[in-house]
């Protein structure tokens, strides 16, 4: 979690706003996900070079169906080969009839890698967007991308590439989808956008704990890798310490479950905040994931402190606004916080930030809602994107300006912003509790994966294991 203790969640994402371009689109729809449903495309580019300074893929979308279509249902996805196994893209929209605003773009890694495509652009769509009646389509959207080192790119080898298309026509090596089926085009081979990825190597080098433990000292905490935080220090209100002690095990249904709670008596010298992190920080891309409870109400006392649970991972700030730092942050604020009046669950990806005065480079999406009770949280980082999952479901895709330079430790934590929320000096007491951890180091896992890989862990009586390699001193 953030050690920049109070912020402001301001977002200077650099998620840049899209555009397209589009005419009426023919062509055979690949399947129909209703009767009436349809939809077409088309495609120009006015980068025609073999190699550009970025790629111009301007496109239209066309309702060729009989009912309306809810552009925030439509998926569209451009494949091309990435210049290099590190490359990372962004995304940009130049100008769109739908408004810029209203278009996303998110980069992805094919789960078949061919000749000529081993990544793809996805194209989406807020609910700002509107619809498309029958024979209506969204005009033109003049989208583009680049290295975000801004060297050259080659288009030459980019499946969804069309040198000669310097006017709207049909194109169906670009595909569409509708509320995830797919309506027009036809993907790499192997790699229908429909279809979920393949399952991962089964020997990828792991970190898996229970949280099978004793005590907040039990030897075999720290010989695992972890350590209890008893050091001083932010996140979290001025004068407040950090509790070993509170930090606990015990077996609910069946699997041991590691508690970290805080507690406070309305003043900075009666709390007591928890966190648990790896000492080593050896966790880059790959898998994320993570079995929390997060509790609304304090197991005893008053209501209302501004706390944040957390399951983050992060390494350190080496200067102010230094472009090497990162964090990747599932925070839930029971109580609000940060401005925010009532319960909010925050994804954020870091770029870097500065403490004084404030300034942040991050991009972050957010669930309005309680969030009690347990959840599986699962994050994965590619060479293109950053992805977060909550129950199974995908709750926010941030982008490659956002990717992890060097590696990360894995952290827990539970504390106060300030007490502002609650300003009673009655003892209250919150708890966090955390089922398991798994990390699986280079590999994208669908949350369907990570929850077969922790069942065969559980099935095979093993409550820990790291094959995870120390990371290179010189990595970045």
């Amino acid at each position: 979690m953030r050690f920049a203790k109070n912020r402001l969640r301001a977002a200077a994402s650099a998620a840049v706003a899209v555009a397209m371009g589009a005419a009426a689109l023919t062509a055979l729809p690949a399947t129909a996900s209703a009767a009436g449903d349809g939809l077409s495309l088309q495609y120009r580019t006015s980068a025609t070079g073999a190699t550009a300074d970025q790629s111009e893929p301007w496109l239209k979308v066309k309702n060729t169906g009989t009912t309306t279509v809810q552009l925030a249902n439509v998926k569209i996805r451009y494949y091309f080969k990435a210049d290099s196994a590190g490359a990372s893209y962004r995304f940009a929209c130049s100008w769109a009839v739908k408004g810029c605003a209203n278009v996303t773009g998110t980069f992805g890694t094919l789960a078949n890698p061919t000749a000529t495509a081993d990544r793809y652009l996805e194209i989406g769509f807020t609910s700002g967007a509107g619809t498309l009646t029958p024979g209506a389509d969204t005009g033109d959207m003049q989208l583009r991308f680049y290295q975000s080192t801004w060297q050259s790119l080659n288009q030459s080898d980019d499946y969804s590439f069309g040198a000669s298309q310097t006017s709207y026509a049909d194109w169906p090596k670009v595909t569409a989808q509708l509320s995830n089926t797919t309506m027009w085009g036809q993907a790499p081979a192997g790699n229908d956008p429909t279809n979920p990825p393949t399952d991962p190597p089964a020997t990828g080098a792991t970190l898996f704990d229970d949280f099978n433990y004793s005590a907040y000292n039990d030897p075999k905490i720290s010989a695992h890798g972890w350590s209890v935080r008893s050091t001083s220090g932010g996140p979290g209100v001025s004068g407040a310490t950090w509790a070993p002690e509170n930090v606990t095990f015990a077996t609910t249904s069946g699997n041991s479950v590691m508690n970290l709670e805080t507690s406070t008596a309305g003043t900075g010298e009666s709390t007591k905040q928890t966190e648990v992190v790896t000492n080593a920080r050896k966790f880059k891309n790959g898998t994320y994931a993570a079995r929390v409870k997060f509790n609304d109400a304090p197991k005893y006392g008053p209501d209302g402190d501004h706390l944040v649970q957390t399951f983050f991972t992060i390494n350190d700030l080496t200067a102010p606004m230094a472009d090497d730092y990162s964090e990747y942050d599932f925070e839930y604020l029971p109580n609000g916080g940060w401005g925010e009046t009532s319960d909010i669950l925050y994804t954020t990806s870091w770029e870097t930030y500065q403490a004084d005065p404030w300034v942040a480079v991050n991009q972050h999406t957010e669930g309005r809602q309680s969030y009690d009770g347990w959840h599986d949280l699962v994050l994965t980082i590619d060479n293109s994107s950053i992805k977060y999952y909550i129950d199974g479901q995908l709750f926010g895709t941030h982008d490659s300006a956002y990717l992890p330079e060097r590696p990360m430790s894995i952290n827990f934590n539970q504390w106060l912003i300030d007490l502002a929320g609650q300003t009673s000096t009655t003892a209250r007491a919150y708890d966090e509790q955390v089922d398991y951890v798994l990390h699986v180091k280079d590999q994208v896992l669908t949350p369907a994966q990570v929850a077969a890989k922790v069942t065969a862990y559980r099935g095979a009586g093993t409550t820990f294991e790291d094959t995870v390699p120390a990371a290179d001193p010189l990595a970045r």
